[in-house]
């Protein structure tokens, strides 16, 4: 058997035929199978390479965390918020030709680690303290005395999690409106100067119209805005909240779901970066285990960051954006 007759029975049986004798060949056959085959190949190799390639390309993108998703890591090219849903709800450029930077720092209330970093750094910061905890009128006191503003951080109810994360007086899809209700009215009691809420976890009940209307209600009625920390895409807040005439806030960047050093620090350049295309922009930090890492980023990032924006508390930024102020009615025992 010369070379040809072996490269054409090698070739058969890779194409799934029966080896053909060499005398039932002509040289035109010969030269066919031969095309074929290297069609195959020109076919085949290219896409393989390809496939392996974007899947390169896919796991060397920056891995940043936005708000969207219960604490679940998004993949994605823009620093947008669930850009696969439509956004209705965007803030207009702000009156000041200045963009706005507010920073807002959930889960005070429990003596967390980090809280007195936090509360020392040289901004204003939004101080989200949960109600009817150990330190809740503490740390929202101190708070409001080194002049940072106060939001209460309410619980609720996620689709995921355990319910000891929720802590006392969560909201609850089981509820009724009146135990919505009155959930609400005592959590704005406990947390003194607040004047304005936003969501601990709730993924769950941030998505449910019923139970955010009671809420939403609620929060006007005291003249107090709600932040969506958007933990969960399908979050119906935004649009709610723009139904009732209250400004349409959400969260946009995550600093600190993942606990590391390297990427907390990290996603201060996605703050830069947002603002290249935008004027404003709302990032929630922790207390907690994360809380060194987190003060200790935003405190190193001030020098650049504060070229791009002014810091502002969150309230000052709703202000400038939508033209709406906060008039909390309930007695806050200020001082």
């Amino acid at each position: 058997m010369n070379e040809n007759q072996k490269k054409l029975e090698t070739t058969g049986k890779f194409l799934g035929c029966k080896p053909l004798k060499s005398k039932t060949l002509d040289s035109k056959t010969r030269w066919g199978l031969l095309f074929i085959f290297a069609l195959f190949v020109c076919m085949v190799m290219p896409h393989t390479a390809s496939t392996y390639a974007n899947g390169e390309q896919e796991e060397g993108r920056a891995t940043v965390i936005y708000a969207g998703g219960e604490h679940q890591a998004q993949r994605q090219r823009s620093y947008v918020a669930n850009s696969s849903t439509e956004d209705t709800t965007s803030p207009s450029s702000p009156a000041s030709t200045r963009k706005k930077w507010a920073i807002i720092i959930d889960d005070f209330g429990n003596d967390m680690k980090g809280t007195k970093e936090m509360l020392d750094l040289p901004i204003p910061i939004t101080v989200a303290v949960m109600p009817f905890l150990p330190t809740t009128q503490r740390d929202a006191t101190d708070a409001h005395r080194r002049g940072h503003e106060v939001i209460v951080h309410l619980p609720m109810e996620p689709n995921k999690g355990r319910p000891e994360w929720l802590g006392p007086g969560a909201i609850t899809s089981g509820l009724t409106d009146a135990e919505v209700r009155e959930r609400v009215e005592k959590a704005i009691a406990d947390v003194p100067f607040a004047v304005g809420m936003n969501n601990h976890m709730g993924s769950k009940i941030t998505s449910d119209k019923r139970i955010m209307s009671v809420v939403l209600d609620v929060c006007k009625e005291h003249g107090m805005f709600f932040v969506d920390s958007r933990t969960n895409y399908r979050s119906v807040v935004p649009e709610l909240a723009a139904t009732k005439g209250l400004p349409p806030v959400r969260n946009d960047i995550f600093l600190d779901h993942k606990y590391s050093r390297a990427h907390i620090f990290s996603q201060m350049n996605a703050v830069s970066d947002w603002f290249q295309e935008h004027d404003t922009c709302v990032t929630i930090g922790h207390v907690g285990a994360p809380g060194m890492h987190t003060s200790a980023a935003i405190r190193a990032a001030l020098p650049k960051l504060q070229q791009q924006a002014d810091i502002v508390g969150l309230s000052s930024l709703i202000n400038d954006v939508w033209n709406w102020r906060t008039d909390p009615t309930m007695p806050t025992n200020n001082e």
